[in-house]
């Protein structure tokens, strides 16, 4: 009798085993070779070693899952179960978080990180309760125009065939507070419409124009910071709360940790992707015409059209303002 239960327990521990096996099916824009897709990837190893296998990634990099609206139809249909997200994508999930992609609101990362740490709570829990757990959070950096000639001006940009991520509610506020028309395209046709001449501009932060290869067909950087990108690891609610308590504390530790990473390898390889694009022969126009203060008013236009949207509400963008200005106070800037 005791060799007959050795016997069923050896044959139902394999198939326990498999039972306890969960796939995390996982795609993202970045590249291959790019700093995001390699922290992904180092992270996703981690969590298979850390959980002896019981949790594993399958990544699917460089968009080959689609632009970010076509992954998250993928996720709610299961066909996907996580994702790295740029605002665009975030929007979609819960645009408020948005507001920290306000342009010509930050003018450097300590002003993005203190205002960031007051929203964080509520910018968490709005994913929750749109079906998304928020394991970490990224950037992509702050955002440049890269151009086939200079640009100085909104007057200068009015005349460019400029790249707009097709259905982005915050670029399209942006550009029609500036007057400017742009050219709607998912982000996967860019480097072939920068190509063919359909646009002749575009925005991305240094790294993003490297990797995606943008810089190659824009000579021309404006050296002033528009917004701050930013970025997130998602991971849907209904393949989390399936998880066992203890993989779901190993993927939302491992996550926040990676996005940790992200964010301070990020910053620290735009900064180094200057010296590369200035190696590679682009030139950086320093100048801008238009006045601080007209810019602020741009941008509050856009914020008030997007507040009318009820896509970042008022009293959110508002606060982060408040929150801005006493940071800048206690800073002795204005």
């Amino acid at each position: 009798m005791r060799k007959l239960a050795v016997v069923l327990l050896l044959l139902w521990l394999p198939a326990a085993q498999a039972e306890e096996a969960y796939v995390l099916k996982f795609a993202t824009l970045a590249p291959q070779g790019s700093t995001w897709m390699n922290i992904i990837t180092d992270w996703a190893n981690t969590v298979e070693k850390r959980s002896q296998g019981r949790l594993k990634f399958k990544l699917y990099g460089g968009g080959v899952s689609g632009d970010e609206p076509d992954v998250l139809r993928k996720i709610r249909f299961g066909q996907l179960q996580g994702a790295a997200m740029t605002g665009h994508g975030i929007g979609y999930i819960y645009s408020p978080a948005r507001v920290l992609e306000i342009p010509f609101l930050f003018r450097n990362y300590d002003e993005v990180d203190h205002v960031r740490a007051q929203l964080m709570p509520e910018i968490r829990e709005g994913f929750r309760r749109n079906d998304f757990e928020l394991l970490g959070w990224m950037e992509v950096g702050f955002i440049q125009l890269f151009s086939r000639v200079p640009i100085y001006s909104i007057d200068d940009m009015k005349q460019r065939r400029i790249w707009l991520w097709q259905g982005d509610p915050l670029g399209t506020a942006f550009f029609a507070a500036s007057g400017i028309s742009p050219v709607p395209l998912p982000i996967t046709e860019v480097f072939t419409s920068l190509s063919t001449g359909l646009i002749d501009t575009t925005i991305a932060p240094p790294l993003g124009a490297i990797a995606l290869q943008w810089f190659t067909k824009t000579p021309y950087m404006t050296n002033i910071p528009v917004m701050d990108g930013i970025g997130s690891l998602i991971v849907s609610r209904k393949f989390f709360d399936a998880l066992p308590k203890d993989l779901q504390e190993l993927l939302r530790r491992t996550g926040e940790e990676a996005g940790v990473r992200l964010l301070r390898e990020t910053r620290r390889d735009n900064e180094k992707s200057l010296a590369v694009l200035k190696q590679h022969g682009i030139t950086f126009t320093n100048e801008w015409k238009d006045k601080d203060a007209d810019l602020y008013a741009l941008r509050d236009r856009a914020a008030a059209a997007l507040a009318r949207d009820d896509y970042i509400p008022a009293a959110l963008y508002d606060r982060a303002r408040k929150s801005l200005d006493e940071y800048r106070a206690r800073k002795g800037r204005k």
